[in-house]
């Protein structure tokens, strides 16, 4: 019985099933109110699986990228990862001024006896970090210090890329893809996790509290509008001087909409090297700067971070000033680069910039769960700009080439169709 109903699940998209608990979850809060208790165990559950995986997850994954590191990831790849640097900077900036300009509140759990120390300004949020840079690695990571465990990750790392043999780095590697794999495992719960986040939040606080999601929500998906249609057009122009249009929308159309349903970055690099391909990119340069794009070129997870995160100090009455909000949009483009490439995974470094703002890990986690109830569209849309911009600013940096050297025409923008 059990594999059957297994085997019935695996045939479903994740997607949907988490659309069907969230409406199942909605249905309990309004028909059911008694059953609430017994269901938000669920979520309960999911919240702490989450808060159990996430720091190891972080430690692994950015210390097997840093050890794993190719020399020849330089050079001719340069002007690529300025690129995915820049526009990941430029999208956090995006994602905190419409924050800025639409402050939203969440329902959250916030315990009488919990005491925020809210700081009070830039200097004190320096100081924290510098602390918390310094702070013991295995307390760093039993205690969810992300900014220590992302420091020692980065030491250990690049430590073991000088020292550690080719043996050691694929063991490394594979206990990456373990954790990453058990990540994945605990995603797939979260249909019943967010039938039980949801039951809990609308039985506590009514129906209004998915107003508050609405409006997130509006906010993300405006944000990863406003990169995707002004922001990357802007970059891409101010390299190659001509219309960058055609080639926003061809890698939209081309390598987002497959994206949008995928809802992984991984997932959609074989169609990214096709595109490229029809491009008529260099081979040499696309076959490496497309996987590292699916991991580092992060612009919509840097929205997705900054706005939870800013949405979340807004909840708790953390005024955050704007020398503070530039250092978050520092953080929110480290943290970008280090999402995992599983469905969501960006809102497992969520944790990572309210550390900035003294929110404990406790209040960060339901943000995180928050982030999960709004992910059927939230996640497909920030997937869908990573990965189309991947190809984007791919060949923005070789067309910035051939303008230099003439030879640039207008036809080179438009991808050529299989001859096949």
């Amino acid at each position: 019985m059990f594999s059957r109903i297994q085997s019935t699940l695996s045939r479903v998209a994740l997607i949907k099933q988490i659309a069907v608990g969230l409406i199942i979850g909605v249905l309990i809060a309004i028909f059911a109110p008694g059953a609430i208790p017994a269901v938000s165990i669920l979520g309960d559950l999911f919240v702490k699986a989450l808060k159990g995986i996430a720091p190891v997850l972080v430690f692994f994954l950015v210390m097997n990228a840093m050890a794993q590191r190719k020399e020849n990831a330089e050079g001719s790849m340069k002007p690529i990862i300025v690129l995915y640097a820049v526009s990941t900077f430029c999208a956090s900036l995006v994602g905190v001024g419409m924050s800025f300009l639409f402050p939203t509140s969440l329902v959250l759990q916030v315990a009488p006896e919990t005491k925020l120390a809210p700081p009070s300004g830039i200097v004190q949020v320096l100081h924290n970090l510098i602390l918390s840079v310094v702070d013991n690695p295995v307390a760093a990571i039993m205690n969810a210090n992300y900014i220590g465990i992302l420091a020692w990750a980065i030491i250990f790392g690049i430590a073991m890329k000088s020292c550690a043999s080719g043996t050691t780095k694929t063991c490394l590697n594979d206990i990456s893809e373990a954790i990453t794999k058990v990540v994945t495992w605990v995603i797939h719960c979260a249909p019943f996790g967010i039938m039980g986040l949801v039951a809990d939040s609308v039985g506590t606080a009514g129906i209004g509290a998915l107003l508050g999601y609405v409006q997130l929500l509006a906010v993300l998906v405006a944000s990863y509008f406003l990169v995707a249609l002004v922001m990357n057009p802007a970059i891409v122009f101010s390299r190659i001087h001509m219309n960058p249009y055609p080639l926003v929308f061809s890698t939209l159309r081309e390598s987002g909409v497959y994206a949008f349903f995928t809802r992984s970055s991984a997932a959609n690099i074989p169609v990214n090297l096709s595109l490229c391909r029809r491009l008529g990119l260099n081979p040499d340069l696309f076959t490496i700067s497309i996987p590292l794009g699916a991991t580092i070129n992060m612009a919509g997870a840097s929205i997705t971070i900054s706005v939870l995160s800013l949405a979340a100090a807004h909840t708790l009455g953390i005024a955050i000033d704007l020398p503070t909000a530039f250092l978050l949009c520092i953080v929110s483009t480290i943290g970008a680069c280090g999402t995992s490439g599983v469905a969501g995974g960006s809102l497992l470094l969520i944790p990572v910039a309210c550390a900035s703002f003294g929110i404990g890990n406790d209040i960060s986690m339901q943000v995180v769960g928050v982030g999960f109830i709004i992910s059927v569209l939230e996640d497909a849309c920030e997937t869908a700009l990573n990965s189309s911009s991947d190809v984007l600013f791919t060949a923005t940096a070789e067309f910035a080439e051939r303008r230099k050297e003439g030879i640039l025409r207008k036809e080179d923008l438009i991808p050529k169709h299989d001859e096949d």
